[in-house]
């Protein structure tokens, strides 16, 4: 049952209790949501209290309704959080600036932990993706999701899902700053080699020149 306290609106407890039986349930990315019948039953709420909490998941993007079978999870990277942060928060220059410095550290200390944590399969991944920005490097193509891909990489073989949660919707949202810098003449090419140097070094487990290496590409990328 829902508690009494009158600090947050209904709908808002509503969204806590359903984080709560996703997490209960162990659901997983395209899973189905109970009904919002069965929440109203569950909850013991209105079922107005509780379209409305699904509604503001579906804006979200993080959940969406087919009709006829029900409402199912979405995966976090399609949500519409960083359009809606990007467009009523970021605007200004300080706060733009202050979202490259938090993507930096988490970049960095992702390294720092993938030096301890990296697993061959991390590394396979890597290879694999550094392969592939280099045949489109060679095209004359801008590697971007490449570039995003091997990054990511780095943030889940740091092994922490709380680190890599909070980095994947900042780099989202300066996807357009790394498709620019790395369409400058010769940066592409750069950066591949840099990306290299960097999988050397936590391959090595050397955290300082991982780091050191790290922080060079971000510096050169303009990030």
């Amino acid at each position: 049952m829902l508690d009494s306290s009158q600090e947050r609106k209904v709908y808002e407890e509503i969204l806590l209790h359903i984080h709560q039986i996703v997490q209960e349930r162990n659901l997983r990315v395209g899973d189905k949501l109970p009904s919002e019948r069965e929440l109203s039953e569950l909850l013991g709420a209105g079922r107005s209290s509780v379209r409305e909490a699904l509604r503001a998941l579906e804006l979200l993007g993080l959940i969406e309704t087919r009709r006829g079978e029900g409402t199912f999870l979405k995966h976090y990277r399609h949500n519409r959080l960083i359009d809606i942060l990007g467009f009523f928060i970021l605007q200004d220059g300080k706060s733009k600036k202050d979202l490259i410095e938090m993507r930096r550290m988490l970049e960095l200390d992702a390294v720092r932990l993938a030096c301890r944590r990296a697993t061959d399969k991390h590394f396979e991944e890597m290879e694999r993706i550094l392969a592939a920005a280099e045949e489109r490097v060679a095209r004359g193509e801008v590697p971007a999701e490449e570039d995003y891909q091997f990054h990511r990489v780095i943030c889940r073989s740091s092994r922490n899902s709380i680190l890599h949660r909070i980095w994947a919707p900042l780099v989202e949202y300066s996807n357009s700053v790394r498709v620019e810098s790395l369409s400058r003449e010769g940066r592409a090419k750069a950066a591949l080699q840099e990306h290299r140097e960097i999988m050397a070094a936590i391959r090595a487990g050397d955290v300082q020149v991982a780091v050191e290496k790290m922080r060079h590409h971000l510096e050169n990328s303009k990030l």
